[in-house]
């Protein structure tokens, strides 16, 4: 471990020699002490973790007090160490940055969505006060993802499904494009391995063509700038895998048809020199029509500036050229992490919150965001997005998200623009309200006195959270009665719907606890934001079925549950996919899942040919077919499940309980199958002698992963002595 922390130091000396190395020393040595008998799940040390985010933060080259908050970044959340100790240690700056990067307490919301939901809010409040908060947590899940290979494959998915949903955009978003980079080629490892690896081949293949083809125009661009006199560096620009990978998705291309697989990146000392340069590459190879870009003099909002133009190389095989000054680089790599290493002068202060003015949108409009399910949406949208430059009629550059229209632009100027918005000019012609902006357009808003406000379809037309968030509160304010009263009539309904009265609805003290909750003042304002599509009133009354439940006596909690499994029973559910099973040899061939032992993906199967029905699917461990395995018939055919069966297909196992019987036991069984959020398709249970209970159950699960941890949370049930599953 001291090897590493010696390369930690080693880090640090190269960008700041004069370091506060002794602030460092001391984070180490109280994380090393804080962790100490701690292990990671690859049975390291438990403080290589905390270390390894400290040197992420010194290639960063970001300031001693970001290193050491890094080092320390676990010790409030898994260790004894209180923020008051660290505070007291270390003083308030550190303090806070290790308190905003902690894992967030655990509140007990009803869904995962609403936990991750809050969680996000948070961290974009703790960014606000200070941006060193994401950047810190962003090395942190670098590391993880680094290490992400010692995780179970349902942690594995999980992980990289939320780093490339949400860090790798906000990465992306702070124009730290090294990490964003890498992770997200770590995720598309893990997403969509068989992807992965077939284009990790591809690219080996061709990696020896290509250098040598890049090599051959390096030699020709030093050679073309030697003689002019401008010193640059050139050098080859590996382009990461998932760019290859979502360009040959979304255009529907080959490798070979990537432009920007050859790249080659130009960096020189000056801004004249970069224009120099590009009419010196253009001279060499012949540019692509409409395959340049000029983000110097017009740099993206992460703070991004190069000039890009794809050209002609030798032999017809177009290739990238990035052209760049080294601060331009510096801050093309890490982005708002540069900031810091110019802080010290206390210049920029003004341009550096200018270029965060898209988190102070976001934390706008996440407070009128009051469903989880919204709020994650949005923020996956407002994060993972490009952008568009448009002009006013005055000149002035607006950035918008790609796709966006003239409502999003008359929004983004201010809401009275939007609200008081009959038409739009786009270059001088009326276009409609859908029109796609696209870059260089130059917009008129066409505004009136006598409006009446924005449209409800507006709402279905804007694609930008921004937009939408003010035309719901133009709604809320102006339209507040007619709000309440339709949200009352959709509340009303689905509580008809769900066989509760309102009388026992407004009763419940529930109802007063998610009003608290959504922030609402009053019952109103629950209606008015059910109206607006705020929340969805079966969420609410779903919630508050379950706590009026709770309140009845247990034989008719076990009534109403037993009335709910008999409609759900009678719902239609696609128990058998129509290719969930591939057999060996056969295409097209019919299959059918064998109802004697109900196989589901993760079982070990085989395949019976039948007369007229197709091939029968059965469990290895089917009494049934035990002897013909033994005896080898001929009708045997191998048979298995497709690598990815979708998530959507659903299938029927039947298990058998065995409890000694007592007062609410069949309320906490089924409690525990509803909170997984397993659908009960049937149930039938008798007590035996002795007071033994038996329970034979029909769960529709996805795959016996899924029916593993249903039995094992049952198992844990009070009384409960026998799981198992039906042959």
């Amino acid at each position: 471990m001291i090897d590493e922390f010696l390369r930690l130091k080693e880090l640090v000396v190269k960008y700041k020699p004069n370091a506060n190395f002794e602030l460092i020393e001391k984070a180490y040595n109280l994380s090393k002490q804080a962790h100490e008998g701690q292990e990671r799940v690859s049975g390291d040390p438990y403080i290589t973790h905390p270390v390894e985010v400290g040197c992420i933060l010194a290639e960063l080259e970001m300031d001693e007090s970001s290193i050491a908050a890094g080092i320390l970044h676990d010790t409030i959340e898994d260790t004894t160490f209180t923020y008051e100790q660290v505070k007291k240690e270390f003083g308030e700056e550190i303090a806070e940055l290790v308190d905003g990067v902690t894992k967030l307490t655990k509140i007990p919301y009803t869904t995962k969505q609403e936990i991750q939901a809050e969680n996000f809010r948070k961290m974009f409040l703790a960014m606000a006060k200070d941006i060193r908060v994401i950047i810190i947590k962003l090395a942190d899940r670098l590391h993880n993802m680094r290490t992400l290979k010692f995780m179970n494959k349902d942690k594995q998915i999980q992980k990289a499904r939320e780093t490339m949903e949400i860090y790798a955009p906000l990465a992306h978003r702070l124009g730290m494009h090294k990490i964003k980079w890498e992770l997200e080629d770590l995720s598309f490892r893990y997403l969509d391995e068989k992807n992965y690896y077939d284009l990790v081949e591809k690219i080996a293949k061709k990696r020896r063509e290509r250098e040598e083809y890049i090599n051959n125009i390096i030699a020709d661009v030093a050679k073309k700038t030697e003689e002019v006199g401008i010193e640059v560096d050139i050098e080859g620009r590996p382009k990461h895998l998932y760019s290859i990978y979502k360009k040959m998705s979304t255009q529907n291309k080959t490798i070979d048809q990537i432009y920007d697989l050859f790249a080659i990146r130009l960096i020189v000392d000056t801004v004249k020199d970069c224009y120099t340069v590009l009419g010196l590459m253009h001279e060499l190879f012949k540019p692509m029509p409409g395959r340049f870009k000029d983000y110097i003099s017009m740099p993206k909002p992460n703070m991004y500036q190069s000039l890009h133009s794809t050209v002609i190389g030798p032999e017809g095989i177009p290739f990238e050229v990035q052209i760049r000054t080294w601060e331009m680089h510096r801050v093309a790599e890490v982005g708002i992490a540069a900031h810091w290493q110019y802080k010290e002068g206390g210049s920029g202060e003004k341009t550096y919150a200018e270029k965060l003015s898209w988190l102070r949108q976001m934390i706008d409009w996440q407070k009128d965001a009051r469903d989880a399910d919204e709020f994650m949406e949005n923020l996956k949208i407002d994060l993972f997005t490009d952008e568009v430059f448009v002009f006013t009629p005055k000149g002035d550059v607006k950035n918008l998200k790609a796709g966006s229209n003239p409502i999003d632009f008359a929004y983004s100027i201010h809401s009275a623009i939007g609200n008081r918005m009959i038409g739009a000019k786009v270059n001088g012609r009326i276009v409609n309200l859908d029109y796609e902006l696209k870059n260089g357009d130059i917009v008129e808003i066409i505004t009136s006195g006598a409006s009446n406000g924005p449209s409800r379809d507006w709402l279905k037309i804007a694609k930008t959270s921004q937009a939408r968030n003010k035309i719901n509160q133009w709604f809320k304010k102006e339209k507040r009665e007619e709000n309440v009263e339709m949200g009352r009539t959709i509340f009303e309904k689905e509580v008809k719907k769900n066989g509760l009265t309102m009388s026992q609805v407004l009763k419940s003290e529930s109802l007063d606890g998610i009003i608290k909750k959504y922030s609402f003042h009053n019952i109103d304002d629950l209606y008015a934001a059910i109206a607006l599509g705020a929340i969805t009133a079966a969420k609410i009354v779903s919630r508050l079925k379950e706590e009026y439940r709770k309140t009845l006596p247990p034989e008719e909690q076990t009534n109403m549950l037993l009335d709910q499994i008999e409609k759900e029973s009678k719902k239609k559910s696609k128990t058998v996919p129509d290719s969930g099973i591939v057999v060996k040899g056969i295409d097209n061939c019919l299959v059918r899942l064998s109802r004697c032992c109900n196989p589901v993906p993760g079982d070990d199967i085989v395949g019976y040919i039948t007369r007229g029905r197709g091939v029968s699917v059965h469990r290895s461990d089917c009494p049934n077919m035990k002897n013909i395995i033994i005896d080898g018939d001929a009708r045997l055919i191998d048979v298995y499940w497709y690598q990815s069966v979708s998530p959507n297909v659903s299938y029927l196992a039947e298990i058998t309980l065995k409890a000694h019987d007592r007062p609410g036991l069949l309320v906490e069984i089924t409690n525990a199958i509803g909170e997984s959020r397993i659908p009960l398709r049937a149930i039938n249970a008798r007590t035996v002698k002795d007071m033994t209970v038996v329970m034979h159950m029909t769960l529709e699960i996805n795959n016996t992963e899924q029916l593993d941890r249903i039995i094992a949370k049952m198992s844990r049930i009070k009384d409960v002595f026998e799981i198992s599953r039906n042959k």
